[in-house]
């Protein structure tokens, strides 16, 4: 009984997950010589975790070699182990024990993925752009090899690459496709997302706005709150049928909140206000001209 339960839990060690078991040996490379990898979408912070791993390189050194290719004369470029060479340079070393392999950039974005993706409480932004990195390798590798050809060849290997990331990862293929989605998000509602003051689907349904318009309604929310999934379902049909602006915009979402009165603050931003006024105005001193000049407006009106 011991042994099947042995064989189904078959972990995988990270020396297994690279592939380096018995297969090379590692040597110690000046860490000066290390770039980071292009693109890597995973964030290195230090936090506690960080400090307590400077502490363990401190007391034993690094213990599990970092993955690296050659990219020139004696220069290399990380595949796997940013955050132990971060933490290795705050302990003080100069070099770091690693594995030397050759690698084209396909291989090394999958291998970067692999080595990474297992790691707990992974961002959305994280996940997102390592989907994506990773789908788009897989595809160029199926180019390679699918003897289709045209566009419904080119998006049968597309649907079956996602289809064998979301087994490999442990998503639906439907999952996959969202976080993908969230890689056309303006950087400030990304950053959002992942403090969790957007919640997942809304990212999703935010993401297939024109960036202009993400950027208009990051504001709101900044200045505002958060935004329900309905009112950015009524924004999406209102860019869907007519020209947005940000007038347009604050109006849909100020009029489609359940309970609130719309407000005229709102309407337009003091920074925006600021260049009609000299800079020694005050808030209440630009709002004592624009309601003097809206009086003004409405007694036309009615002598109209």
């Amino acid at each position: 009984m011991a042994s099947k339960m042995s064989e189904r839990l078959n972990f995988k060690s990270v020396e297994e997950l690279l592939g380096v078991v018995n297969e090379e040996a590692a040597m110690d490379i000046e860490i000066y010589k290390i770039s980071g990898f292009k693109g890597h979408p995973f964030k290195v912070v230090d936090d506690e975790k960080m400090q307590e791993l400077v502490e363990s390189i401190k007391a034993n050194g690094v213990l599990s070699p970092v993955l690296i290719r050659p990219t020139g004369m004696d220069t290399y470029e990380m595949i796997s182990g940013h955050r132990r060479l971060h933490a290795a340079e705050l302990a003080g070393l100069t070099a770091i024990p690693s594995i030397i392999r050759e690698m084209t950039d396909d291989e090394a974005v999958i291998a970067m993925v692999d080595a990474n993706i297992q790691r707990e409480e992974l961002l959305p932004s994280e996940k997102a752009f390592a989907y994506k990195m990773k789908l788009e390798a897989m595809k160029h590798q199926g180019d390679r090899t699918d003897i289709t050809s045209g566009q419904n060849g080119q998006k049968l290997a597309g649907s079956i690459s996602r289809d064998l990331l979301a087994d490999q990862v442990g998503e639906s293929s439907k999952q996959i496709q969202r976080y993908i989605r969230l890689t056309e998000l303006i950087p400030e509602l990304l950053e959002y997302l992942d403090l969790k003051r957007i919640p997942f689907t809304s990212a999703v349904e935010i993401s297939y706005l024109d960036k202009e318009i993400q950027k208009w309604l990051f504001e709101y929310i900044r200045d505002n709150g958060l935004v329900k999934p309905k009112q950015i379902a009524l924004l999406r049909k209102a860019c869907e049928t007519g020209i947005m602006t940000e007038g347009k915009l604050i109006a849909i979402l100020n009029d489609s909140q359940p309970g609130r009165t719309p407000s005229t603050k709102n309407l337009i931003s003091e920074k925006k206000l600021r260049k009609y006024f000299p800079a020694n105005y005050t808030e209440e001193d630009m709002r004592s001209v624009i309601v003097e000049l809206l009086e003004q407006w409405s007694q036309g009106k009615e002598s109209e």
